[in-house]
């Protein structure tokens, strides 16, 4: 174990899913992945960004990036930082190399599986930033152990950021949002940028997901923390 391990650490916090794929997907994902993908299982040893780039820019991790659309968004708006999806829906991931090809995103890779093994394999202070907008909120109590906002999980992910680096989380779950308020808070080595709940930052795109959650009245709530 790291010293930013415990035995709770190593609790999945996501739900595998495959799903079905439409023949666009299937294609995408055959020919795109040998060039933009990375099996997170498959790593025997430490991940480079520069190496899995091959440049050497500002890295921007995005946990959790479902059909891809913000996260191809982002990236073709601020093509000087890289971007790093790390989605398990395997029609998400087909969708999003679709982005990357059709937007000739050389700045975006995806990752398959789970995140915080990615984010073990590589090396501190690599991250301008990490993005976990909607994880699961695993509702339940006895489910909470699950969450990804969580003290260790939190402690592995600011590691990993550069100094001044930011972990924006958001999520429509208000009890989450509390919960994710408190963990950030009580992390020494994070300052939280708005004093509270931040305003929506015009760099994340309104989502289907959002919209649905709006439209079902529920609140959106942004979180950004700065590493000292």
């Amino acid at each position: 174990m790291t010293t930013t391990d415990t035995p709770d650490s190593r609790i999945r916090t996501f739900h595998p899913r495959r799903g079905r794929m439409s023949d666009r997907q299937r294609d995408a994902l055959a020919r795109l992945w040998p060039a933009y993908g990375l099996t997170i299982a498959a790593l025997d040893g430490p991940c480079d960004p520069t190496t899995l780039f091959g440049r050497r820019a500002p890295l921007v991790l995005e946990i959790g990036s479902g059909m891809g659309d913000a996260t191809a968004t982002m990236a073709a708006a601020d093509r000087d930082r890289d971007y790093l999806a790390v989605e398990v829906h395997t029609p998400g991931i087909a969708n999003l190399l679709e982005l990357v090809e059709r937007h000739r995103l050389e700045n975006v890779r995806v990752a398959e599986g789970d995140a915080l093994d990615l984010v073990r394999a590589m090396p501190e202070g690599c991250l301008d930033a990490v993005h976990v907008y909607f994880p699961d909120p695993w509702p339940k109590t006895r489910h909470h152990k699950r969450r990804i906002i969580a003290p260790a999980h939190v402690a592995l992910l600011r590691s990993r950021l550069a100094p001044g680096g930011t972990l924006h989380c958001a999520t429509d779950w208000a009890e989450y949002a509390q919960s994710m308020r408190d963990t950030l808070t009580a992390d020494p080595k994070l300052v939280d940028v708005h004093g509270g709940y931040a305003p929506r930052p015009a760099h994340r795109p309104v989502t289907k997901f959002e919209r649905r959650a709006l439209t079902a009245g529920r609140e959106i709530f942004d979180l950004i923390h700065r590493r000292r």
